[in-house]
C-alpha cells in the first residue's frame, strides 16, 4: 500500500483524540520543542502543546497559576508563581514554553516558564 494510501485508512479508522495528539507531536516537532515524554528532570527545554487545563490558586492561597500543557506525548505542568491570572493562558489555546524541568509528586513542571501564545493554526 501507497504512503498516501496508508495515511487515508489512518485517519479514517483513528479516533478524534489520536489524531488531535499526533498532529501536537508533529507541530512541536516542526518547532524544534522537545516531546514531552522525552524531557528529563533537570534539563533545560522548549515544549509546544495545547492547555487542557488552567486553575487559579484560592483567594486564601499564596498566589499561585497552574496549567496543564498537552504535547500530544505526556502533559507538562506549567506553574506561574505571583500569578492569579495571565491573559491568554486559557485552556484550548496552543503556547510554547520554556523553561528547566522539575518532577513534583511524580508530575512534570516547569515553574515560571518563558511562553508564547501560538496562532490558532
Amino acid at each position: 500500500m501507497s504512503g498516501y494510501w496508508r495515511r487515508l485508512v489512518r485517519r479514517l479508522t483513528s479516533d478524534v483524540a489520536e489524531l488531535d495528539a499526533d498532529d501536537l507531536s508533529r507541530k512541536a516537532e516542526a518547532v524544534g520543542a522537545v516531546k514531552a515524554c522525552d524531557c528529563k528532570s533537570g534539563e533545560e527545554v522548549t515544549v509546544l502543546g495545547r492547555l487542557r487545563s488552567v486553575e487559579l490558586s484560592p483567594k486564601d492561597a499564596a498566589a499561585t497559576l497552574e496549567a496543564e500543557l498537552y504535547d500530544g506525548t505526556e502533559g507538562v505542568t506549567l506553574v506561574w508563581l505571583g500569578r492569579r491570572r495571565i491573559a491568554g493562558i486559557e485552556p484550548g489555546r496552543t503556547i510554547k514554553a520554556r523553561g528547566r524541568i522539575a518532577v513534583r509528586d511524580g508530575r512534570k513542571v516547569l515553574y515560571n516558564p518563558y511562553y508564547e501564545l501560538q496562532n490558532a493554526s
